[in-house]
């Protein structure tokens, strides 16, 4: 008779990383580098959270301040503030948090669904929320975090931000 050996469900291997005072995961596959904070190239007509562009090796990178995308106080950045680059659907981006804590595994079957919170809360960039060592975490959906109107603005401003990177 076969046997599965496999009855373990895998794990979803999250890298954490706090913000205002919680904890947040991302899919540790969708990170790509995690840095410091360095200045970036602002980009004119853009919103809030769209600090400006990052050159990452000769690619250009938007990099968003996800305390500003979730209608947070913007905090001064520091030693502790990090930019982790983000690929999703071919497509680099970074994301400006408080601090990176640590990667974690997470049973598929211990995501709770995000309760509705109305409109206190915008709970569309949450997947779901996971306990790990007694601790709430929430996961994101990074997908839903950089919107198409968000791409679109950002590949207008394109060929000008070449031309600055060429002219520099």
């Amino acid at each position: 008779m076969y046997e599965n050996n496999q009855d373990a469900a895998p794990v979803l291997q999250q890298l954490t990383f706090n913000l205002a005072g919680e904890e947040y995961g991302v899919d540790i596959l969708a990170v790509r580098e995690i840095r410091g904070w360095s200045r970036v190239t602002r980009i004119p007509q853009t919103p809030a959270h769209l600090l400006g562009v990052l050159n990452l090796r000769g690619a250009i990178v938007p990099i968003m301040d996800l305390r500003l995308r979730f209608g947070l106080e913007r905090e001064s950045y520091g030693d502790s503030t990090v930019v982790i680059i983000l690929a999703i659907a071919e497509r680099l981006f970074g994301i400006v948090v408080d601090a990176v804590s640590d990667v974690v595994d997470i049973d598929p079957a211990a995501i709770k669904p995000v309760p509705d919170m109305g409109v206190i809360v915008d709970t569309r960039y949450l997947k779901g929320l996971a306990t790990h060592v007694e601790r709430m975490v929430m996961l994101l959906d990074v997908e839903k975090l950089m919107r198409p109107e968000d791409v679109e603005t950002l590949d207008a401003a394109m060929p000008a931000i070449h031309e600055v990177e060429v002219a520099a």
